[in-house]
């Protein structure tokens, strides 16, 4: 029985009930009224009519009553039910079903909502076995890297590690995950130093020694913050960071053989052009005859090649010494214009042979002094000065100074020859490297060292140059 049959059944009942009392109160009414009421055979009729009409308007009553409370409940009955249903639905019960097969009008209703239940549970299903998958994938992925790998999120909780990683730190995974990294890091050394570096990164990382694989290892920390290109406003556009460890321990053992197989040749080549040239001053020796002109080309010749391989296992000596970490500095207070003059002296015979003019420019002001080892300082600003004139045209000027700002003394040499391309600016200071194009015969060591005895002062070597222009480096140091 549907709802509409039940309020036409009850507003009918109701209605005849009514009706049905009406006329009986009527009848009656009429009967009193015709009727002599101190007539002994009308007492009887009054009675019967009086009871009737007591039980008539009680019936009447009751189905009122039974309807007023009967009819609201049939219908609140399915409403509820289907409420509950879909408060079970709205707290993910998927599983939930209404069975209203009595109720015509609902009927419908509780099949949509059936459908829609079931739809949701293979939804959470599928969405759930790929999600289940992903993260299985992500987690074989990041176990299969050999290097030792850390994801942080946010909170710099840690939501995945390696089992590289775990070995290298000496951690459990369970131990870790969903942990805090900077409370893990205060028992922990070597986690303790990759979140320092992850909060206050240091311009120049080095790299970590960790005795990993039964043997000493090196590895080389890399920070790759997570961003989420496609977030709103409201959504955050940093996710966290992963930490990765690079293992370098093959590239330092080669880098520590190469350096003391050049160190050795260094050592092994100055005996033998030290005495080439002893042989050489021998034969200029006029004491032991004259020499024609030809010998005499030749002797230069040979004392010139001599004199340049022993500059170029000098600077290989000196370099050997700043990788090994032997450079020994010996500092002392010294004025900038000492530095500039012993590197004026030392050049100007070159510069004499090109026709080169240097020209000085030097604070009238007072000039701050500076700490430092002046041998090394001199011999930087001196190759300086060395490259300004090789790569000078002749006739031409170079310029050799110095200026203070602050507790900073920089000291500087420009020249006007055809400048350095600006992609090579940084190149230029690594070992070994030349710019492309040039004629000028060197070894490529000369700007490496420099660079390396500057920031073992605690200084920066920077270059400015434009094509055509020339080009000014400059030499910054503490005061």
């Amino acid at each position: 029985m549907n709802i509409r049959t039940k309020l036409i059944l009850g507003v009918g009942l109701l209605a005849g009930m009514i009706i049905l009392l009406v006329a009986l109160s009527v009848v009656n009414l009429q009967v009193l009224t015709a009727t002599e009421p101190d007539s002994p055979a009308a007492l009887p009729a009054l009675q019967n009519a009086l009871v009737w009409v007591s039980i008539t308007g009680g019936i009447s009553i009751l189905c009122s009553l039974f309807l007023l409370i009967w009819l609201p409940r049939s219908i609140e009955k399915p409403v509820n039910e289907l409420k509950r249903g879909i408060l079970e639905i709205a707290n993910h019960n998927y599983e939930k079903r209404l069975n209203m097969k009595h109720n015509e009008e609902f009927r419908e209703v509780a099949d949509s909502f059936n459908r829609m239940a079931e739809r949701l549970t293979e939804y959470r299903a599928s969405t759930l076995t790929d999600i289940l998958a992903a993260k299985k994938f992500l987690e074989s992925t990041v176990n299969s890297i050999h290097e030792p790998i850390i994801g942080l999120n946010r909170e710099r909780e840690i939501l995945f590690i390696n089992s590289e990683a775990l070995t290298v730190l000496n951690l459990k995974r369970e131990d870790v995950i969903r942990r805090s990294a900077e409370e893990l890091s205060l028992k922990n050394d070597l986690l303790r130093r990759l979140i320092r570096e992850l909060v206050n990164p240091s311009e120049k990382q080095e790299s970590l020694k960790i005795y990993a694989d039964n043997k000493e290892s090196y590895f080389q920390a890399s920070y790759i913050p997570i961003v989420n290109t496609e977030a709103t406003e409201d959504e955050p556009r940093n996710l966290g960071d992963v930490i990765l460890l690079k293992n370098i321990t093959e590239f330092k053992e080669l880098d520590s053989a190469k350096t003391t197989f050049i160190s050795t040749i260094s050592h092994e080549l100055k005996t033998p052009i030290s005495a080439i040239l002893m042989s050489l001053q021998l034969l200029e020796d006029k004491r032991v005859g004259e020499l024609n002109p030809e010998q005499e080309q030749l002797s230069k010749s040979i004392k010139e090649n001599s004199d340049r391989l022993l500059g170029i296992t000098g600077e290989l000596l000196n370099m050997t010494q700043v990788e090994a970490g032997k450079l020994q500095m010996m500092p002392k207070i010294t004025k900038p214009i000492e530095l500039i003059e012993y590197a004026i002296k030392a050049n100007q015979v070159q510069a004499d042979k090109f026709n080169i003019q240097i020209e000085v420019e030097y604070p009238e002001e007072k000039m701050p002094k500076l700490f430092v080892d002046s041998e090394k300082i001199a011999w930087v600003l001196t190759n300086l000065l060395s490259n300004a004139i090789r790569y000078s045209k002749e006739n031409g000027r170079v310029v050799i100074g110095a200026r203070h700002e602050d507790n900073v003394v920089e000291l500087f040499v420009q020249d006007f020859g055809k400048g350095i391309d600006p992609r090579y600016h940084q190149s230029i200071f690594d070992r070994y490297f030349r710019v492309p194009g040039t004629k000028v015969q060197g070894s490529g060591l000369g700007l490496s060292i420099s660079k390396d005895f500057v920031e073992t002062h605690g200084g920066t070597l920077t270059v400015e140059s434009e094509l055509g222009k020339g080009s000014r480096f400059v030499m910054r140091l503490k005061a």
